[in-house]
């Protein structure tokens, strides 16, 4: 089964920084620009939010919806989507994203956006390893993560 996943991403995000751009093109993605104009509708997607119930293999077959932004906007962006069926990524994941946040808005169990896909993936038995092809950080990524691979 092909992993669908929407990614909002924030028009000013610095593309240098982002890590889920260079996936554009990728079958089952689809990326729209926020602020959203029109608003889709979000009924079916579950939203990967780090406050939400943990995502279980029981919930593949639902579109995922990312938000791709720095952690101090992904929450202006969350309010903008309106009420949306959220999951989190099950404790445990560990990110290999350096973080230099100035206003220390970085959640400690937060994960970049590529990260966090590419988990939701193991998670609902989809891994996909090209979906890390592009991440600078993705040989530490997998060896931080590597018990919770091993697990699955």
């Amino acid at each position: 089964m092909l992993l669908n996943a929407l990614i909002v991403v924030r028009r000013r995000e610095n593309r240098v920084k982002c890590t889920i751009q260079p996936l554009r093109g990728t079958p089952g993605l689809v990326f729209i620009a926020y602020p959203l104009r029109p608003k889709p509708d979000f009924s079916r997607h579950l939203l990967l939010a780090p406050e939400a119930p943990p995502l279980t293999r029981a919930d593949a077959g639902r579109p995922l919806l990312l938000l791709d932004g720095s952690w101090r906007h992904a929450v202006q962006m969350r309010k903008a989507l309106g009420p949306v069926e959220a999951r989190a990524i099950p404790p445990g994941w560990r990110t290999a994203y350096p973080r230099v946040s100035k206003q220390q808005t970085d959640p400690a169990a937060g994960l970049a956006t590529v990260e966090a896909l590419f988990a939701a993936a193991c998670i609902l038995g989809q891994r996909d390893d090209a979906l890390l092809r592009f991440y600078p950080f993705r040989e530490n990524f997998l060896e931080l993560n590597q018990e919770l691979l091993d697990a699955d």
